[in-house]
């Protein structure tokens, strides 16, 4: 048997799916990508192919095994991360989907979330799971599939049918599927659902009952790095070897932990599909008062929950996709950069992403995007800027939200495939007036987890080896006059104002 040098961690993500192999060291040691489909049925509906999302997997494991010459018996364990939010139901003795995905950017739920919103209001399970009553989570994204697709309500009722999240899904096929496959999930991922309680880490009876969910199709929340790991990976799986599976985190709560945010009061910004910032909070919860979200940020074997605040943001690079695939305006996404340097500033122009809603800190399913300030002036390269500042002006709303909480930041550590964005990272600096430090490893979605994989095997001993590995690759520093950083960004709120009450 060779000896084990490498974790795996599959990064199933909102528009792709990627493996990636990691030395002892944090290094990256391969990577293997593949985008899946984006399913629009109606407007403000979103979705993925489940059976696509495992077929991708497949491929990118297999790929980054052959193409980095790695023997799956070299491989310790495996982390999956996730999409959070994203929901499915399949068919325990097939492993059929009753139904396509549900993505989290999904809003159909929105009469369901403002009917149990009457008893109660929006916050009305807030105490108990840290989460407003939003389009956003799970809970209510399950319910729908339940009450619009008849065989799925009743093969729940009969206790044919399992939900997940998409870690959930990965993992019950990589350890056997329908052969004994584990239906499990992590205390990450099962905050994310409006259905566990936050201090109990279990499924919360009244939150099941007003949102009329079987208990029988819901997994077996675990902790995010575990020892006894759930199973190994089959050998007519990608990985054709029995591997430990053994550490699961959504993917913000992933990159928390691959920026090292161990502490109390470190914090960390992922910029991709959405942009997500939270910041640890030691072991008890902290509810805010001024929008942001309580969730857990992890948990490592039997040890106590860390959890963490979350500002949650809903389009972001998102933004990009669109500039490129909806308008045609670029062939790639990185071409953003080059078109927004063709001018030296917004021209007066501000971009508000509301595509589905707004999240933190509004949390308006009502609103929806819009483009203003136009003139005949402002020309693609000042919509191209608008864009991006969009992003930077979200993160800052976050920010002050946390502020508002009784917290400052002091500076910002950044991750995600928006952060090679020079001159967004830049404005981001400049907009927020604090350091912006991207680590050596940007892509700490995918090293978190597979920290927590490895933790689980002993690959790593303990924290401190993962504190070594974070190295700074660069620092942003603020450049911007504070009267110019304030007009712009009160310029920004009165754009944001203008998406509110669209839909009716």
């Amino acid at each position: 048997m060779p000896a084990a040098r490498f974790v795996a961690a599959i990064d199933q993500g909102t528009t792709s799916t990627r493996c990636m192999l990691f030395d002892r060291k944090g290094r990256v040691a391969g990577v293997a990508q593949k985008e899946h489909r984006q399913i629009y049925p109606e407007p403000g509906w979103v979705e993925h192919d489940p059976v696509e999302i495992w077929q991708r997997t497949c491929e990118v494991v297999e790929q980054v095994l052959q193409e980095a010459e790695v023997r799956p018996g070299e491989i310790a364990g495996i982390g999956i991360t996730n999409q959070r939010e994203t929901t499915l139901l399949w068919d325990k003795e097939t492993g059929k989907p009753f139904y396509n995905a549900i993505v989290w950017q999904d809003t159909r739920t929105k009469e369901l979330c403002d009917s149990l919103a009457l008893e109660g209001g929006i916050d009305r399970f807030r105490t108990k799971t840290g989460l407003p009553l939003a389009t956003y989570f799970s809970g209510p994204k399950l319910r729908w599939i339940l009450d619009h697709v008849p065989e799925a309500r009743q093969a729940a009722v009969k206790g044919n049918a399992l939900f997940g999240n998409i870690d959930t899904w990965l993992i019950w096929w990589l350890t056997g599927g329908p052969s004994g496959g584990r239906h499990i999930t992590d205390v990450t991922n099962a905050s994310r659902t409006l259905l566990m309680n936050l201090e109990a880490l279990e499924w919360d009876e009244e939150c099941l009952s007003a949102m009329r969910i079987p208990p029988s199709v819901l997994p077996r929340i675990v902790s995010s790095s575990d020892p006894a790991t759930w199973g190994d990976t089959q050998s007519a799986g990608p990985f054709h070897h029995a591997i430990p599976v053994c550490g699961d985190l959504g993917d913000q709560q992933a990159a928390l932990v691959g920026q090292v945010c161990f502490d109390p009061g470190e914090a960390k910004n992922t910029y991709g599909t959405g942009c997500f910032l939270l910041m640890n909070t030691g072991i008890t919860p902290v509810h805010s008062r001024s929008g942001l979200l309580t969730t857990v940020g992890y948990r490592f074997a039997d040890q106590a929950a860390v959890y963490a605040l979350e500002g949650s943001i809903a389009i972001t690079g998102a933004l990009v996709q669109w500039f490129r695939d909806n308008l045609g305006l670029i062939s790639q996404s990185s071409e953003i950069e080059d078109l927004a340097r063709t001018v030296e500033d917004n021209g007066g122009t501000y971009f508000v992403p509301a595509f589905s809603g707004l999240f933190a800190p509004y949390w308006r399913s009502d609103a929806r995007g819009v483009l203003v300030g136009l003139t005949r002036y402002v020309n693609k390269g000042h919509i191209a800027r608008a864009a991006l500042e969009a992003t930077a002006y979200q993160v800052r709303e976050v920010i002050e939200a946390i502020g508002e909480d009784g917290v400052s930041l002091s500076g910002l550590k950044v991750d995600g495939g928006m952060v090679h964005n020079e001159l967004l990272m830049q404005f981001q600096s400049d907009i927020l007036n604090v350091p912006v430090v991207r680590p050596s490893v940007a892509e700490t979605t995918s090293l978190g987890v597979a920290y927590a994989a490895g933790l689980a095997v002993g690959f790593w001993t303990g924290l401190d080896d993962l504190r070594r590995n974070w190295e700074v690759d660069r620092t942003w520093y603020p450049q911007l006059e504070a009267d110019t950083r304030e007009r712009l960004y009160k310029g920004w709120l009165k754009a944001v104002t203008r998406s509110f009450d669209w839909v009716e």
